[in-house]
């Protein structure tokens, strides 16, 4: 990360405390950042320095971009929930107004930092088993098929007010993010490694739904890489470069697994797993065919643009790490 006149290296992580905060948290003091991260529940024994917010309103957390290196918002409730009145309202709500508010410290900055990456999703792209979705051309909408028109919604509006604030002095940029693969307790990686083990590793509707995907470690280096950038603005597809479907997808996990089965789940199966892990099966069942056109463009370089060598990767990460 380059430095800034006020404060060399400090990066502000709002929202930083979960499964990809932590990631990148990591990854940035690994490389002689400080790190701020800002939270509803600051710990006074974290890794890293945690700041008070409630993600809607302005108080002195706000002090802590002042001259900052760069902002990172990956606030928002988490989609793995069912799609009632209630969860819909927390999930739009924590998005668009962590994203306003945000918005409305960095105009008051006397000295703000000069670029604010936001997150966003790749799910804002259409439902397809047809051509890829780059940042060009790809169509943006609901699918009646894929049950996306809420998350779409919520991607369309969030984008609004990312782009709506008025930073003149900061370059903006959304990040239409895939699916990270990791190690984190509950993330796709580890999930898809127990329920595989445990013969439930088939294919999951028909299979032919494309699953966008980026290494741990790729999401990283793009951050690291759309920060020092300056030619980037606006939205960025951040995933690998090769898409799969999810019969690939998920006969990558039985090899890896060593598993020769895995018993297949119909729609019918997904509908009532989903009911009882309190979930929706959109976040299956949409085929996100999205691939990173701007960051090859740029000259980015996957380390993992492969779906078996990451699934390895991280397997022997993991092996390791116990």
């Amino acid at each position: 990360m380059k430095p800034n006149a006020s404060n060399p290296r400090r990066l502000i992580l709002a929202g930083g405390s979960g499964f990809l905060g932590g990631v990148l948290a990591n990854w940035f003091a690994a490389r002689q950042t400080e790190v701020v991260i800002l939270t509803r529940t600051p710990r006074r024994d974290a890794p890293h320095r945690e700041v008070g917010w409630d993600g809607r309103t302005l108080d002195t957390w706000q002090a802590e971009l002042e001259g900052a290196a760069a902002l990172v918002n990956l606030a928002g409730r988490s989609v793995d929930c069912r799609y009632h009145s209630r969860n819909r309202r927390l999930i739009m709500d924590s998005r668009v107004d962590s994203t306003r508010v945000l918005g409305e410290a960095i105009a008051r900055c006397k000295a703000p930092p000069p670029v604010w990456l936001n997150s966003s999703t790749a799910t804002i792209y259409k439902h397809t088993h047809g051509s890829a979705n780059d940042e060009a051309g790809g169509q943006i909408g609901s699918t009646p098929e894929a049950r996306d028109k809420f998350s779409v919604e919520v991607a369309v509006a969030w984008e609004r007010v990312f782009e709506e604030a008025p930073t003149p002095a900061t370059r903006k940029v959304a990040l239409r993010s895939a699916m990270v693969l990791g190690r984190g307790a509950n993330s796709v990686f580890p999930v898809l490694s127990k329920l595989t083990r445990r013969g439930l590793g088939g294919r999951m509707g028909d299979g032919r739904q494309f699953v966008s995907w980026i290494h741990q470690v790729d999401f990283c280096r793009a951050i690291e890489w759309l920060i020092d950038h300056e030619e980037m603005a606006g939205p960025v597809n951040l995933a690998a470069p090769n898409p799969v479907c999810n019969s690939e997808m998920m006969r990558a996990f039985r090899e890896l697994c060593g598993m020769r089965f895995g018993v297949p789940s119909p729609y019918w199966m997904l509908e009532a797993g989903a009911f009882f892990l309190r979930t929706e099966t959109e976040l299956i069942i949409k085929s996100r065919r999205v691939i990173p056109g701007r960051l090859l463009a740029s000259g980015f370089q996957f380390d993992y643009p492969l779906l078996r060598p990451a699934l390895e990767q991280l397997k022997e990460d993991l092996t390791k790490s116990r």
